[in-house]
């Protein structure tokens, strides 16, 4: 389930790229809190001590600003695309008891049968599920599994109190066997003789 982390946060009262570049450099992340119909309130979160509490995109954040301290999930979490580091964060405000939709990874656990390979087909799953008690990952176990088996959404376990958002149908996971460098050219020649078998069949006519 998802740790509760406290983030010192700190009201936010400069605006602007020039404000926001600042901000980075004093290695703070500019941030918006909403949710629950107040109106959002613009924040600056500890850069270090935000970017470890989001290993976990689903972690339960305590933030605390001026003495006050409200629980929140990041919704939106953006990123330099080069550095990778965390320039913006959406925070959504949640309760005890509230649940919400939020999008879970998967992890393969296990082995499928010899000769086999395992293609994850989605690597994430949607679920609604308690704000406060978010799984910070889905499993699917492809032990022994053998070519052309498959598990779907509604295949996976999950957590108490959790349930599907999207298609229980969606595949997730196939088991399929890779094609050798020697089975290749085989298929191709095959491919060859059967479109000169058709061009000799169409001069016939």
């Amino acid at each position: 389930m998802a740790d509760k982390l406290l983030l010192a946060a700190q009201a936010r009262t400069e605006f602007g790229k020039g404000a926001a570049r600042r901000a980075r450099v004093a290695d703070l992340i500019p941030a918006v809190l909403y949710g629950h119909g107040e109106a959002p309130t613009h924040l600056l979160l500890p850069g270090h001590d935000t970017m470890m509490a989001l290993k976990n995109p689903n972690a339960l954040l305590t933030i605390a600003v001026d003495g006050d301290e409200q629980l929140a999930v990041a919704k939106d979490v953006q990123r330099n695309p080069i550095k990778r580091t965390i320039t913006h964060v959406d925070l959504l405000l949640v309760k005890k008891g509230e649940k919400i939709t939020v999008d879970v990874p998967v992890h393969v656990e296990g082995e499928s049968a010899p000769g086999t390979i395992h293609v994850l087909e989605n690597a994430s799953l949607q679920i609604l599920a308690e704000a406060t008690h978010l799984p910070e990952y889905l499993t699917v176990n492809i032990e022994g599994m053998e070519e052309g088996d498959k598990k779907v959404a509604s295949d996976l376990e999950l957590p108490k109190g959790s349930e599907l958002a999207g298609d229980a149908d969606q595949l997730i996971i196939h088991i399929s066997v890779p094609r050798t460098a020697a089975e290749e050219p085989e298929a191709d020649a095959e491919a060859e003789g059967d479109a000169a078998e058709a061009a000799a069949e169409g001069d016939e006519s």
